[in-house]
Parts: C-alpha cells; structure tokens; sequence
C-alpha cells in the first residue's frame, strides 16, 4: 500500500511541468490567434479591394451603360440620316435617269447639227475653191505674183552678196575695205579739226573769262558811281524843295506886299 502512492507520484506530472505545459499552450494559443489575426487582416485587405473592384465595376458597367444609351441614339441618328440619303439617293437616281435622257436627247440634236455643220463645211470649201480661182485671175494677184517673183530674184541677189562677204578676195570686201580707209581718213581729218577747234575754243574763254573779269570791275565801279549820282540827285531834289518853299514864302510875302501898296494908295 506504501509503494502505490510513490508509483502515483512517479507518474503523475509536476506542478511545473503542468505550468510549463500551459504556458506552452497558451503561446500556442496566442501564436494561433496572431495568425488568425493576420489572416483576417488579409481576409479584409482582399474584402476591401474586392469593394473596390467591385465599385470599379458598377462605374464601369454605368458608363458602358451611358455608352450604350449614346450609341443607341447616335444609331437612331445614323438610321434617320441613312434614311435621308437614301431618299436623296433616290431623288439623285431618278434625276440621273432624266440627265441621262436629256443627254441622249442632245447628243441627237448634235449629231444632227454635225451633220449639218459638215454639209455647210463642204458647201464652204466648193465656194472658197471658186473664189480661189476667181481670185487668181485678178490684175492685182497677177501683180502679186510677179512681185513674188521680183523677191526670189532679190534673195538670190541676197545670197550671193553673202558669199561674197565670206570671202576675203570678193570684189564686195575690198570695196568695203577702201571705204573704211577713207572713211578713217575722213575721221582723222575731222579730229583734227575738232582739236583744232577745241584749242580756239579754249582761248576764246580765256579771253572771255578776262573779260568777265574786267566787266564786274567796270560794274563795280559804275555801281559807285551810280551810288554817288543818286546821293546827289537826293540832295538836288532836296535842294529843289527847298527852292519851291522858299519861292512859294516869297511870293507870299511879295502877294502881302502887293496888297499893302494897293491898301496905302487908296489912302
């Protein structure tokens, strides 16, 4: 009975083993509850961005949605302008058929006219071919015709002086030759003249620059002269005034005179 208690305590768990146990527990425990924690952190991270995703979404769908309603009304607006050229397609057709008509209309009448223009065409040339023949006949064509002939002459004529320009021994170029020597000798014969009559030109005003020179002297001089004539004819006309005033006071006083003698023999 004594061995059953020690075998009991041999087998049974310290008090610190126990504590150590639960204490191991409890980190494990813990350590659970952090990574639970973590995981719902991330459970929430991915709640949060799946939100997002998902009002990304909605805002995608509502503008795909307006996108939507937009193309339907700009199909509606492309049916009503189909339908606005398809009828001008229509109307453009009918109106091509008329253009059509008309143009085989005026292509008639043209052929028409061609014909008629190639008959008056023809009529015209039978006529000019008349006149050409009238036309032959007559004196100032004959005329014509002769002076037709007179130029071929003269170019022939032309031609054969040319010829002869282009060849030094041609009777044309020692002709020429003797005419430019004497008219060389002419030119020198008129430059000698020219300087000839430079030279008496050029004396001639030299005299004529002396002269000059001795006439706005004699000018100066006539100029006082005439400055002293006019100083004097100035004080001539004074001096005459002055002779009129006096004889005008004299004869005043003569005319006063006068009257006292015929006063004194009255009395």
């Amino acid at each position: 009975s004594s061995l059953l208690p020690e075998m009991a305590k041999e087998n049974s768990p310290s008090l610190a083993e126990v504590v150590k146990r639960v204490a191991e527990q409890q980190q494990s425990q813990a350590s659970d509850i952090e990574k639970s924690k973590a995981v719902l952190f991330q459970l929430q991270a991915k709640c949060q961005e799946l939100e997002k995703e998902m009002n990304s979404v909605l805002l995608e769908t509502k503008t795909t949605e307006r996108e939507i309603h937009l193309q339907d009304d700009a199909i509606e607006v492309t049916k009503y302008r189909c339908e606005n050229l398809e009828a001008q397609v229509r109307a453009l057709y009918s109106e091509n058929l008329k253009l059509r008509c008309d143009a085989e209309t005026v292509q008639e009448e043209f052929e028409m006219m061609l014909a008629r223009n190639n008959e008056y065409r023809e009529k015209m040339k039978d006529h000019k071919h008349l006149f050409w023949e009238m036309e032959s006949k007559l004196p100032i064509m004959v005329e014509l015709a002769e002076k037709k002939v007179v130029v071929e002459e003269l170019k022939a004529k032309k031609e054969e002086l040319i010829c002869d320009l282009q060849n030094p021994e041609g009777s044309v170029i020692k002709q020429v030759q003797e005419e430019i020597t004497l008219l060389k000798r002419e030119v020198t014969t008129l430059k000698d003249f020219i300087n000839k009559k430079r030279n008496l030109q050029e004396e001639e005003e030299k005299k004529h620059a002396k002269l000059r020179k001795e006439i706005e002297v004699q000018n100066k001089r006539y100029d006082a002269i005439l400055k002293r004539l006019h100083c004097q004819l100035k004080k001539v006309h004074s001096n005459k005034r002055q002779w009129h005033w006096n004889i005008q006071q004299l004869e005043k006083k003569a005319a006063e005179l006068r009257k006292c003698l015929g006063v004194a023999e009255l009395q």
